[in-house]
């Protein structure tokens, strides 16, 4: 018997399988017949070893939440030298034959040195660019420290681009800068965007017997931290309903992050409590369950150095759901979304709540952005291509063609989106019916 191809996954930012990304990675390696272990941080209640579809996952208890300089280098400290151990127990179970890191932190290359005396390649998923992350949360350094901290990313990136045998970008901005910044060849450095698998992610009617929504809901998904712009919906919250007077709109934050509680602290203090819901941590269900019911995503993301570069899944995922959104004027965002969301200059929150008043008291506008972000994302963003890109670099690394049986997912309530009839009402039965607007086919 042939052995399968082992490939050890090591992720720090999120724990699996709610690192989205990284979970469909390791689901299409193990459809193609790979062998996959992962290692990441632990989620509230999961265990230290796991086989979840196929994949073998070890967990270990992340470290205490970080703040300021010796926080963040006792994090990634603890974190790889955690990883580190672990890594030798899944060597012990079976022997892997490559080693993927995602970033952030670019610290693993160091893990990956080590193992590469055994013939261990090393791929480089460069989710962040941790350079750019730097700038945005605190602008050009003007102190020595600040001009340290900035240096010293610009070197773990370096040498992380300089030990791999592959890098994975999630975009051309991403790939241009790995070649320009890391040196690289073209033919070392593979786009693989993030994106949904629109098989799975997909609208779905509510259970039988729900009653009627009585407001429009907002959604945002994703991490709370300080880039990422939360406190922005909930300035928005606060001008549609305490100043413009809007008594037909709710919002439901679902994510978490650094910045959750001050988050919730902000919300109660704008007087928000009864028309903002944070869930938390969302798995696939409570994603399903929301975006579908909900009327308009929102995309806070304000234009930054990173910002303004990444790929941002929320844009893709709210696509997926046959949901319009609104955002600031990212480039990359502007890639994902195409002509199936709303854009306003960035920062301007005024701007960015016209449009959701815009999108709120035009229905049909609404549909007509649903079937454009549904059809763009099936055709355009999907990521089963993605995946075959994605895999097709092991293959050229390995020169291997393994082959495994693809699992089928099980059967929901989905919406037939094979019918425009069908769309469109769903898509008018999102929030309260307006006269002269009946959800009809």
């Amino acid at each position: 018997m042939v052995e399968k191809v082992h490939v050890l996954v090591i992720v720090q930012n999120l724990p699996v399988p709610l690192d989205r990304r990284v979970w469909l990675e390791c689901l299409a390696l193990r459809e193609a017949g790979y062998d996959v272990s992962v290692i990441c941080p632990k989620g509230p209640g999961d265990p230290s070893r796991a086989v979840i579809e196929g994949v073998h996952v070890y967990k270990y208890r992340p470290a205490p939440q970080a703040s300021g300089v010796l926080g963040y280098l006792w994090e990634f400290g603890y974190s790889w030298l955690r990883t580190a151990r672990l890594s030798h127990r899944v060597w012990r179970r079976q022997p892997f034959q490559v080693l993927q890191a995602c970033n952030p932190p670019d610290t693993y290359w160091a893990l990956a040195r080590i193992w590469k005396r055994r013939g261990v390649r090393f791929v480089f998923d460069q989710h962040d660019l941790n350079p750019e992350l730097f700038l945005s949360r605190f602008g050009e350094p003007e102190g020595l420290a600040g001009r340290l901290q900035l240096w010293g990313l610009r070197w773990l990136e370096r040498r992380t681009y300089a030990v791999a045998d592959h890098v994975i970008s999630t975009n051309e901005s991403y790939r241009r800068i790995a070649m320009e910044r890391g040196g690289l060849d073209p033919d070392r450095v593979t786009v693989v965007r993030s994106g949904p698998d629109t098989s799975v992610m997909r609208p779905v009617h509510p259970a039988p017997g729900t009653p009627s929504p009585q407001r429009h809901s907002l959604v945002y998904l994703g991490i709370m931290g300080p880039q990422d712009g939360v406190d922005t919906v909930l300035e928005i919250m606060a001008e549609l309903v305490h100043r413009r007077g809007r008594t037909d709109v709710q919002a439901t934050l679902l994510g978490f992050g650094d910045c959750l509680r001050d988050l919730q602290r902000q919300s109660h203090e704008l007087g928000l409590d009864d028309v903002v819901t944070f869930t938390g941590r969302a798995g696939p269900a409570m994603i399903a369950e929301h975006l579908s019911a909900a009327a308009i995503g929102l995309c806070p993301d304000h234009k930054t150095p990173l910002n303004d570069v990444s790929t941002m899944n929320k844009t893709m995922e709210y696509m997926a759901y046959a949901l319009p959104s609104v955002s600031f004027d990212l480039l990359e965002t502007q890639v994902s979304g195409g002509d199936s969301c709303l854009y306003v200059p960035s920062g301007d929150v005024a701007a960015f709540c016209d449009a959701v008043e815009r999108l709120l008291d035009d229905p049909e506008l609404r549909v007509d952005l649903a079937r454009r972000a549904r059809r763009r994302v099936s055709l355009a963003l999907d990521w089963k291509p993605q995946s075959t890109a994605y895999v097709g670099v092991y293959d050229e690394l390995l020169r291997s063609d393994p082959r495994a049986t693809v699992d089928v997912p099980p059967e929901l309530r989905y919406v037939d989106l094979s019918q425009d009839g069908e769309l469109r009402s769903f898509v008018l039965s999102r929030g309260p019916v307006a006269a002269g607007h009946a959800a009809t086919g």
